[in-house]
C-alpha cells in the first residue's frame, strides 16, 4: 500500500525496497514494504516504538539482512561501510571532560576507518581537510570547529554529528531521531539544515522521528509503520483518522492541537500519541 515517487529521468532511485520483509522468528516488524525514494526527496519515518523504524535504517546501512525481498541504494545492493551513505545516530550526551573538538568529530566522517593505515599523500590530506571545512560550512558550524564536544549544547553537538555524516558527500542521509532532546528552536534549525542539504546536493533524506512538527515544512512523504503494516504517502494522506485506524485496526482519531498533530485512540492501554 504505497504511493511511490517517480525517480528523476536517468537516475536510479536513492533507495528502492521491493517486497521487503523483516522478521525475527515469529515477530514480523514489517512485510511487503515497497518504497522508492528519489534523489533529493525528504522522507519522515513514523510509528510507535518497536515498529521497526531504526531497523529499517540498519537494513539500508547493511547491518541487518532482509528476511525477504530486495533493498537497493543507488541501484546497487546495500553494503556496509558505503561512503555514499551518511548516518546520524540517536543523540547521546558527551561527558564534559571529553577533549575531542568539533573538527575532530567531523574528520571521523572522512577517515575514521583508517586507524593504523599508511600515511596519506599531501594532496589527499589537503582534500580531506577541505571536506571537513565544507561539512562544517554546510551546518553553519565553522565557529564550533575548535570547541570541545563536552561543552557544546545539544543542538550544537547534533549539528556536528550531521557534519560528520556529510563529510563523505553522501547521496543518502539516514537520521535516527536527530531532533531528540533538542529545544524547539534547535529542532527547527536542524530540520532546516537537512532540507538545505537535500536541495543543494540532491541528497535523499530519511529521518526517523517522533517529533513531526519541525520537519513538516520540508517532508515530501511519510512512511508510517505499525504492527507489521506500512503506509506511504503525503502527510495529508497518511496522518488521518481513517488511515491510522486501518493501520492500527482500531478507532483512531487525529486532531490538530496547539502543539501539533495528536493521535488519540486504542493504540495501547491508555496510550495517547503525539506526532
Amino acid at each position: 500500500m504505497s504511493l511511490d515517487a517517480i525517480p528523476a529521468v536517468g537516475h536510479a532511485p536513492a533507495v528502492a525496497l521491493r517486497g521487503a520483509r523483516l522478521a525475527f522468528g515469529d515477530r514480523v516488524l514489517w512485510d511487503r514494504l515497497d518504497l522508492s525514494v528519489s534523489p533529493g526527496e525528504f522522507i519522515a519515518v513514523l510509528g510507535p516504538n518497536g515498529s521497526g523504524k531504526t531497523s529499517l535504517l540498519r537494513v539500508l546501512l547493511g547491518q541487518l539482512a532482509l528476511s525477504d525481498g530486495a533493498a537497493l541504494v543507488g541501484g546497487e545492493p546495500v553494503a556496509g561501510g558505503s561512503e555514499r551513505i551518511g548516518y546520524v545516530p540517536q543523540h547521546r550526551p558527551v561527558d564534559a571532560e571529553v577533549m575531542l573538538r568539533g573538527r575532530d568529530l567531523v574528520r571521523l566522517g572522512v577517515d575514521g576507518h583508517r586507524w593504523g593505515a599508511a600515511p596519506l599523500r599531501p594532496a589527499e590530506r589537503a582534500r580531506r581537510r577541505a571536506a571537513v571545512r565544507e561539512a562544517l560550512r554546510q551546518v553553519d558550524g565553522e565557529r564550533l570547529a575548535d570547541v570541545r564536544l563536552g561543552v557544546m549544547s545539544g543542538g550544537e553537538l547534533q549539528r556536528m554529528r550531521i557534519a560528520q555524516a556529510l563529510a563523505s558527500d553522501p547521496t543518502l542521509l539516514l537520521c535516527d531521531e536527530p531532533l531528540l532532546t533538542l529545544d524547539p528552536a534547535g529542532a527547527r534549525r536542524v530540520s532546516a539544515l537537512l532540507d538545505r542539504r537535500r536541495r543543494d546536493a540532491a541528497t535523499a533524506i530519511i529521518v526517523v522521528t517522533h517529533e513531526i512538527n519541525p520537519v513538516l515544512p520540508y517532508v515530501d512523504r511519510v512512511l508510517y509503520l505499525v504492527d507489521g503494516r506500512a503506509r506511504v504517502g503525503s502527510v495529508e494522506q497518511v496522518l488521518t483518522s481513517q488511515t491510522l485506524s486501518g493501520l492500527y485496526r482500531a478507532d483512531i482519531e487525529v486532531v490538530r492541537g496547539r502543539d501539533g498533530l495528536v493521535v488519540v485512540g486504542e493504540t495501547g492501554p491508555g496510550e495517547r500519541r503525539r506526532r
